[in-house]
C-alpha cells in the first residue's frame, strides 16, 4: 500500500496533522493520499478523557503569557503556536461547527462541555478532506528505505500487526507519550524514533498526584505508587477534601524550589487538583534523582481545617497554627502516580534533533514529529493541548509542503 504521507496516531496532534495536510495538498491542488495508522479501535481515545471528558482544548493566552506555563522547549515551540495561535484554533472549531466558551483562567472549553464533540470534529474534517483513517493499524516495524533527502519516492515502510506494508513518501510521527497507557498511548513513537536515529530525553510522569508518606498502603515498593493501592488511615481521613485558595510550597533537600497558590484536592490517588499538579513535575523529577521532597500546605483556618488539625498531629503529620490567619501542614512525599493517570508525559525525543520551523527531523529526511512524543510540556490548563494541536498543524503543513 502507497502514500505520500503517514500518520502514526490517530490523536490531537496526528488528526490536525492529518487534515493540515490533506487540506495543504488540496489548496496546492495536487491529489495526495494522506493516511493516519491508529491502533486502537477508535481515534482520540486520551482526548475523550482531557479534562474529566468535558475537554479543556486550549488557552488562550497570549505567546508571552502561554510560554511561561511551557515546562520544557518553550523557545522551540515558538513558530508552531505561531502556525496556530489559541485565537485561530477557537476560530477553526467554529467555522466546523463547534462553538467554544472561555473560562476564569482562559481556558477554553467546547461550548456543550464534551470532549465527544471535540473527537467527532476532528474526524469529520479529516474524512471531508480525504483524509483515510484505518483503526485497529497496531505499527510493528518502521523503516527508512531512501535515506537520500533527493529521493522523494517512498522513503519509509511501515508494517502493521495485521501484515500489512505500507510505503510513503514522508512520514509523521504523532504517537503520544506514555501517560494513560490505556488509551493507546504506550511509548511506540520513542521505538521508531529511535530506530530513525533520535535521541530521547529520559521520560517521567508528570501533572500526576504526589503520594504522602503514610497515605498509601506498601509504599515501601518504590517511588511508583499505583493509584489503586489502598488508602491508610491518613488517606481516608484526607481523601475528598479540596481547598480553593491554598498555597503550597515544594520543598526539595530542604530548600524552597517552588511556591503556587490555589486549588488542592485530597484525592485516592494523593495530592492533586491545579496547584498540586503545577507541583508535581519538579516534584517527580528531584525524587527520581534521589531528592528528599516535600509539600507545606497552608490554608485558611476553619471549619473543615478545625475539623482535621487534630487528627493530622495524630498521625503525625506536622501541623503549625499561625493564630487565625493561617494553618500549616507539612507532608514527606513518598512518591506519585505513574503513567496510568499522570497527564502528561514529560521527556521525549530530543528537540534539538527537530527543526522549529518545520518539525522535520534534522537527522532522517521526510520524517516529522509531533505533540507529546517531543520533549515538550507545560503546566495544566490547555497549554498541553494546544501544543499537540499546534505542533500537529505545523508538521501536517510541512510535510504537505515538501511533497507538493
Amino acid at each position: 500500500m502507497k502514500s505520500d504521507l503517514i500518520i502514526i496516531g490517530g490523536g490531537a496532534s496526528g488528526l490536525m496533522a492529518a487534515y493540515q495536510a490533506a487540506r495543504a495538498f488540496g489548496d496546492a491542488g495536487r491529489p495526495a493520499s494522506v493516511v493516519v495508522l491508529e491502533k486502537m479501535p477508535r481515534v482520540a481515545r486520551k482526548l475523550m478523557i482531557t479534562g474529566k471528558g468535558r475537554c479543556n482544548f486550549t488557552n488562550v493566552k497570549s505567546w508571552n503569557e502561554f510560554s511561561s506555563h511551557v515546562r520544557a522547549g518553550a523557545r522551540f515551540l515558538r513558530p508552531a503556536f505561531y502556525t496556530l495561535p489559541p485565537e485561530q484554533l477557537v476560530s477553526f472549531f467554529a467555522v466546523n461547527g463547534m462553538r467554544s466558551v472561555v473560562e476564569r483562567g482562559d481556558r477554553a472549553y467546547p461550548a456543550s462541555y464534551l470532549a465527544s464533540d471535540v473527537v467527532d470534529m476532528l474526524r469529520r474534517v479529516c474524512l471531508g478532506a480525504g483524509v483515510k483513517i484505518q483503526t485497529g493499524a497496531e505499527v510493528t516495524e518502521v523503516l527508512q528505505r531512501c535515506p537520500s533527502d533527493k529521493s522523494p519516492e517512498y522513503r519509509f515502510s511501515v508494517a502493521t500487526a495485521d501484515g500489512e506494508t505500507h510505503m510513503c513518501r514522508s512520514l509523521i510521527i504523532a504517537t503520544g507519550g506514555l501517560s494513560y497507557p490505556t488509551t493507546g498511548s504506550t511509548g511506540d513513537g520513542y521505538t521508531w524514533a529511535k530506530a530513525l536515529g533520535h535521541s530521547i530525553v529520559p521520560t517521567f510522569p508528570s501533572l500526576t498526584a504526589l503520594v504522602p508518606k503514610a497515605y498509601k498502603a506498601n509504599e515501601s515498593k518504590g517511588l511508583h505508587i499505583d493509584r489503586e493501592t489502598p488508602l491508610t488511615a491518613l488517606g481516608r481521613v484526607l481523601c475528598g477534601v479540596e481547598f480553593k485558595d491554598a498555597r503550597v510550597e515544594l520543598i526539595i533537600d530542604g530548600n524552597v524550589a517552588q511556591s503556587e497558590a490555589g486549588e488542592v484536592y485530597f484525592t485516592d490517588g494523593g495530592i492533586e487538583g491545579p496547584v498540586g499538579f503545577q507541583i508535581s513535575r519538579k516534584a517527580v523529577k528531584a525524587m527520581i534523582n534521589g531528592a528528599h521532597v516535600s509539600l507545606v500546605v497552608s490554608v485558611t483556618p476553619g471549619k473543615i481545617t478545625d475539623i482535621l488539625s487534630p487528627k493530622l498531629q495524630t498521625l503525625h503529620v506536622s501541623v503549625e497554627e499561625l493564630g487565625r490567619k493561617e494553618v500549616k501542614w507539612t507532608f514527606e512525599i513518598a512518591g506519585y502516580v505513574g503513567y496510568e493517570r499522570a497527564v502528561v508525559t514529560a521527556g521525549g525525543v530530543d528537540t534539538d534533533e527537530v527543526l522549529p520551523k518545520t518539525l522535520e527531523s534534522r537527522l532522517c529526511p521526510g520524517l516529522y514529529l509531533c505533540g507529546e512524543v517531543l520533549d515538550l510540556d507545560a503546566d495544566t490548563g490547555g497549554y498541553n493541548l494546544q501544543i499537540a494541536f499546534c505542533t500537529g498543524a505545523l508538521a501536517g503543513q510541512s510535510a504537505a509542503k515538501s511533497l507538493a
